[in-house]
């Protein structure tokens, strides 16, 4: 079977859901325009929606392939659509938690179904890896889109506006279409059912917490922890950098981040092209070191802004252009060391491990968020950016001892991915 509906399913839920969460540093912005919050107060949004990201997970994955990937998937787009519709209708920082929160649940289930899902709809460790990037670089996609969708809303004469507010409407209806085409769509999930349908739920929660337990899943967990510290940590304060460090006009430094996610999904499509003839290890190793490189240089950039009035694109400065392009070199990490430890499990585990891989990825966006938002409200911008040279070093020392694991897995386990 070729599977393309559901293919294309995957790709536009995640497109849609990358425009919900990713919002949150647009949201950042706004919230302290609209509500007097500080930087530190506002920083809270990221683990509202991570925390709900990790404890749904965490609730569900170890019996989420008996629910079913695709009604999961229907489940969490229907839930989303309703609170996007009331959304507009409420004017406070409290619903935008309530709102993060009901978005992490929701792709909670997204992600763990369509990580699950590749497993049913590849053959091969390289397809699996190319797909994997494909689809999350179509997530970067529907980040960049979300900046403009978002900055068209927002009324930079009157930073008071909650205006913005109108977009949930159309965002409420991006989650219908997604949820009408996945209802059409068909997979089938016998392959992934087979072996845990006579699991009972205890059982399927302990053969949870032992692939836990097991060497190359922890230091996994470690690579994924600091990999999405490192991003959220920086695209979640990239607007309110551009607005207070750069002093771009609000629209402004939320068309700017865009520059992010355009640079992360286009590093994501290329790496789809070469990690299916490349070794994984070297792109990434080569990538980490040139984006400790960028954070050297583009930083300083930023303290050599001349004061000028900024009107657009046209006069910004030069370090607004320089280091949302870190996300080209971030950008294969991610998908890769994902693709690497769901392949290198067997079928049946990969539901379970997806469980764990959002887990502990929510846990290091809110990690990094937090972190980087008292060091902006403390210590200022460039020394919430520089922080990033840190969480690099770290996760360069775990990929080398990630990946001599992984070779020693799969010579213990020859089965294993079969």
């Amino acid at each position: 079977m070729h599977y393309w509906k559901i293919k294309l399913s995957i790709f536009i839920n995640y497109f849609v859901f990358a425009i919900l969460l990713n919002s949150v540093g647009t949201v950042i912005l706004q919230v302290q325009n609209n509500y007097g919050v500080t930087q530190g107060a506002a920083a809270v949004l990221e683990p509202f929606k991570d925390l709900s990201i990790a404890i749904v997970s965490f609730l569900v994955s170890s019996f989420i392939t008996k629910i079913g990937y695709k009604k999961s998937m229907l489940i969490a787009l229907a839930f989303i659509s309703i609170v996007c519709f009331i959304m507009p209708y409420t004017h406070s920082f409290l619903a935008t938690k309530l709102l993060f929160a009901a978005i992490g649940a929701s792709f909670a289930l997204i992600k763990i179904s369509v990580y699950s899902t590749i497993g049913l709809v590849t053959q091969s460790e390289k397809q699996h890896i190319s797909l994997m990037n494909f689809v999350e670089s179509f997530f970067m996609v529907g980040i960049l889109a979300g900046y403009f969708i978002f900055s068209y809303f927002v009324n930079d004469n009157d930073p008071h506006s909650t205006s913005w507010l109108k977009v949930y409407i159309w965002l409420g209806g991006f989650t219908t279409v997604a949820f009408l085409l996945l209802l059409t769509a068909t997979l089938d999930e016998s392959k992934a059912q087979h072996e845990i349908q006579k699991e009972t739920l205890l059982q399927s929660f302990i053969a949870m917490l032992q692939l836990i337990v097991s060497p190359i899943v922890l230091i996994f967990i470690a690579c994924a922890f600091f990999y999405v510290l490192i991003e959220q940590s920086i695209m979640s304060w990239l607007p309110t950098f551009n607005s207070q460090v750069l002093k771009l006009p609000t629209t402004l430094s939320i068309e700017m981040a865009s520059i992010l996610a355009g640079s992360t999904a286009a590093g994501r499509f290329v790496a789809g092209l070469l990690l299916k003839k490349l070794n994984w290890f070297i792109i990434l190793l080569i990538c980490l070191i040139l984006a400790a490189a960028l954070v050297l240089i583009a930083i300083p950039l930023a303290k050599n802004t001349d004061g000028h009035v900024i009107t657009g694109w046209g006069n910004a400065p030069l370090a607004a252009f320089v280091f949302p392009l870190i996300g080209l070199l971030i950008a294969p990490i991610y998908p890769a060391i994902n693709s690497v430890i769901l392949s290198t499990l067997s079928v049946e585990k990969q539901g379970v491990m997806a469980g764990l891989i959002i887990i502990f990825s929510a846990l290091g966006g809110t990690t990094g968020s937090l972190i980087t938002g008292n060091i902006f409200q403390y210590y200022g911008g460039s020394a919430a950016f520089y922080f990033s040279l840190l969480p690099i070093t770290i996760l360069t020392i775990c990929l080398f001892i990630f990946r001599r694991l992984q070779l020693k897995y799969k010579r213990s386990n020859p089965l294993a991915n079969s």
